[in-house]
């Protein structure tokens, strides 16, 4: 073995760090019984380095690019280029070109070859580098070999490698480069095979692309390419393309692009038996690395030769079923307004807290509701509750209960609802004292737990915090508590879909929902104006607070004239609010308490956007608007035909609706209330095992669940490796997209949108708070960035009760998740901000800074 050079048959898949991704891969697909791989060697990493260590220039541009952003654009290709001149004007070492010589005498000198790049970070299971570095096909000769090696080595620093580097946190200067040196296959046909299909992930379906000639004509999109998609050993769907060019060897080296004869353009790439053939050796290569597969393949007389496998890095995980058969599992996340990741421990702490059957996938949580859709009764249900607030999710449940066979069926049986209703229950007293005695029995049970939870440490404390979680959970789904939330929701319900049929009107629900009581969450976003107009007298503590940068900024407010007054103001907010957060929901994420900074611009904005007073001028603007909606609908009713009935039972559908609906927002603020005396407890324990130098920092007891925390405290003893691949784990999760609903296959089911007589060019969401308003997009992916002015659009992927405090400053609200009844339609309605939510890739399709037109009544969104 020589430190230059490996011959394919002297590589593994560990060995990424001498032969880079694709080298490691080639390798152990050579040793894979079945697999035909034409033969080659790797220019290994070692030699790249050798090549470069003494060439004092190149080291100062790397230095130079490792300072860069990403966004940097101009600077990335001007040192870029200057990085590539830098390399291919070193001449190959000579112990390194005397190295490939003697291979290419074993191989065959005069042979044509492929000289590929293999990048150490390429072909990862968490990042695809594929294409990003390059490739030279029907090279002959050592010179020309030696040429193209240098050459590979100076495409590690293309614009668009770099550029993928510094976004996905690489390293520039420990990014070494291998070099693949594979005799050509001049095949009839070539192509790429997915072992799942790459449209819906479905993993039982393999999916083929296949044109005439070498397969640059398919990667480069020149040409059309068959497509064959294979389930169950038969080929299950094909699109024969008219493939009119094809790129062939060219005779002097290199390749050159060729016609297909006019009779041959619609001909069939591969037969059937070629196509079962390639989808056998597909699950063989598939089963020996042990996940999808992404593989280049080509076929040369009756022989398919393998020429790359890497994973398929965009798939999203399944979550673990417990038998072989088939399951769907709706997304919780979508449902909390959180489609982020959450770390071991939130998931741990999220799944002692609730009953249902939920399992973790990708870093969330999905609810099995397979069981819901074995019976006629379970699947009208499901219907009725997860597919009557968000019209997506509604047309994928549709989509699998149309599949025959799919889910075996069962008796029909009283089917556990998904989501609880007042079906069957007696009739609930119109009592507002009923939410004052449920609130004031949440709070008392908190200062308990305050109390409590004081007294333990150790496996103590560990015992506690289950014992607890269960107690809260009887509070907070105690049977009353239920009732009073399905029942204003019921009514929600009942006038928006009575007052359309009797009246005409959409959506008047938003209107007369408007300052409801007890609602704790848009109570949140008033009060924080009142903080403002505590400070906007002191332009000394304004100025402090538009510089700071401290995380201990109120320690040092009373030194400033009005300091104490701000000090006071903030404090306080913080003893009410301070447990929330963005992704409130995951115990692991940095509550207001512990990070005040956050809240600073949003403070800011209100001292410029609004006079003093305005929190409660805003809420008794609400009530106002709220009654003469109320009086105009009876009134209108009454001049119907039995219009005194509709008129009495639509004002006690209004009274019940306002006196209950505002509760709904306090049993998560009781959770989370927990979550964080939980979190504070927790801690402590942490900061003891840093003290014994078991983990390194405090936060690292997020990547464990609570049972291995738990064991950590009590066996005073953790492998660090476990938490460095947790932390490495979270990282991919963090970059993937969750879907609304998923299969046991891994099928994502993406429901649409079917709505008619729209404006040309809108973007179709699901209306969840009536009105329509013109405006200014903010598109805002971190509360933090939030600079708005009053009368912006809030423009998000989604929002969760920690974003109430800006809705004061804007007037309309889109996001890519929700539904009717998440947190963010109901404090826009409450607020009444026309709001759409639920429109796929809103913050890509609507630009920061343009003007918009919001539709809350219908659901659409317009670009003005």
């Amino acid at each position: 073995m020589c430190a230059y050079i490996l011959d394919f048959q002297e590589i593994d898949k560990t060995m990424v760090s001498q032969a880079g991704g694709k080298g490691a891969n080639l390798g152990e697909l050579c040793r894979m019984e079945g697999a035909q791989v034409p033969p080659g060697f790797c220019v290994t990493t070692d030699a790249y380095k050798a090549a470069i260590s003494h060439h004092a220039t190149l080291h100062s541009l790397l230095d130079q690019l490792a300072l860069l952003q990403a966004d940097d654009r101009k600077n990335i290709s001007d040192i870029s280029a200057q990085i590539r001149t830098a390399i291919e004007s070193v001449p190959i070492p000579e112990d390194i070109a005397a190295a490939v010589s003697d291979q290419l005498r074993l191989q065959g000198e005069h042979k044509a070859y492929a000289v590929r790049s293999s990048a150490t970070a390429e072909d990862l299971p968490t990042a695809s580098f594929a294409g990003q570095q390059d490739t030279y096909l029907n090279v002959t000769g050592k010179a020309a070999i030696l040429q193209h090696i240098s050459q590979c080595w100076a495409s590690l620093y293309t614009d668009r490698a770099v550029t993928y580097r510094l976004q996905h946190g690489f390293d520039q200067s420990k990014v070494s480069l291998s070099v693949v040196v594979q005799q050509m296959i001049f095949p009839e046909v070539s192509g790429i095979m997915f072992t799942a299909d790459p449209v819906t992930s479905n993993r039982k379906v393999l999916s083929i692309d296949a044109s005439f000639g070498l397969g640059e004509a398919l990667v480069s999109g020149l040409v059309n390419a068959d497509n064959y998609k294979v389930g169950e050993d038969q080929i299950i769907d094909r699109k024969i393309s008219n493939k009119q060019i094809a790129i062939l060897p060219a005779e002097n080296g290199g390749t050159h692009t060729q016609p297909v004869r006019p009779e041959q353009q619609h001909y069939a790439s591969l037969t059937d038996q070629q196509v079962i053939a390639l989808s056998h050796l597909g699950r063989k290569i598939e089963t020996h690395f042990g996940s999808p597969q992404d593989i280049e393949w080509c076929l040369a007389g009756d022989t398919f030769y393998i020429v790359q496998s890497r994973p398929i890095t965009t798939l999203y995980p399944i979550p673990e079923a417990p038998d072989e058969e088939n399951h769907v599992y709706a997304s919780v996340g979508h449902n909390q307004m959180m489609t982020d990741a959450m770390k071991p421990l939130g998931l741990s702490f999220f799944l002692m807290a609730t009953s249902a059957r939920m399992s973790p996938a990708g870093g969330r949580l999905f609810i099995d509701i397979s069981h819901f859709l074995a019976t006629p009764s379970g699947r009208e249900a499901i219907m009725n509750t997860l597919g009557k607030s968000d019209p997506l999710t509604r047309d994928a449940l549709t989509i699998i209960m149309a599949r025959e066979g799919f889910i075996k069926p069962l008796p029909d049986d009283k089917t556990e609802l998904p989501i609880p209703t007042n079906e069957g229950q007696p009739p609930l007293e119109n009592d507002p004292a009923i939410t004052t005695e449920l609130i004031s029995n949440s709070r008392s049970s908190i200062e308990l737990l305050k109390q409590n939870i004081q007294t333990k440490s150790g496996l103590d404390l560990f015992d506690f915090i289950p014992e607890d979680v269960q107690q809260s959970r009887k509070i907070t789904f105690e049977s009353r508590s239920l009732r009073v939330i399905m029942a204003a929701v019921e009514a929600l319900f009942w006038i928006n879909d009575n007052i359309e049929k009797w009246l005409g009107e959409k959506g008047v629900a938003g209107t007369l929902s408007q300052s409801v009581p007890n609602n704790i969450t848009s109570e949140m976003g008033l009060a924080l104006l009142d903080v403002a107009d505590v400070i906007r007298p002191y332009p000394e503590v304004v100025a402090f607070l538009q510089q700071t940068t401290n995380d201990n900024f109120l320690e040092e407010l009373p030194v400033l004239k009005g300091g104490e007054e701000a000090h006071e103001a903030i404090a306080g907010y913080l003893q009410k609010y301070g447990m929330r957060c963005v992704g409130e929901i995951d115990i692991t994420k940095t509550r207001w308490s512990e990070k005040p900074l956050s809240l600073v611009p949003v403070i800011l904005s209100n001292i410029r956007n609004f006079e003093p007073g305005t929190g409660i001028r805003k809420f008794e603007q609400g009530q106002q608007e709220a009654l003469q909606k109320e009086q105009e609908l009876l009134q209108r009713l009454k001049s119907l035909p039995d219009g005194e009935q509709k008129a009495a039972e639509t004002q006690q559908k209004i009274s019940l609706m306002r006196n209950f609906l505002g509760y709904r927002e306090y049993p998560k603020y009781g959770l989370v209330s927990r979550y964080f005396i939980y979190k504070q407890a927790l801690l402590k324990e942490a900061e003891q095992l840093v003290r014994a130098n078991i983990i390194r920092e405090k936060e690292d007891v997020y990547y464990l669940t609570f049972q291995e925390f738990r064991e950590v405290v009590r066996s005073q003893q953790l492998d660090n490796e476990l938490i460095h691949q947790r932390k490495e784990e979270y990282k991919l999760f963090e970059k993937l997209t969750p879907p609304r609903m998923i299969t046991s296959d891994g099928e994502i089911i993406n429901g649409s949108y079917k709505r008619e007589n729209l404006p040309a060019g809108a973007i179709v969401g699901t209306p969840v708070s009536a009105g329509i308003i013109e405006g200014r997009a903010r598109v805002i992916l971190d509360m933090a960035d939030a600079n708005l002015e009053e009368g912006d659009i809030l423009v998000t992927a989604f929002t969760d009760p920690s974003w109430t405090p800006l809705f004061v400053s804007i007037k309309g609200l889109v996001t890519e998740v929700g539904g009717l009844m998440t947190h963010g339609a109901v404090i826009a309605r409450e607020y009444g901000l026309p709001a759409v939510v639920a429109m796929e890739n809103a913050t890509r399709l609507i630009k920061d800074g343009q003007r918009i037109r919001v539709n809350g009544t219908d659901g659409y969104v317009e670009i003005l």
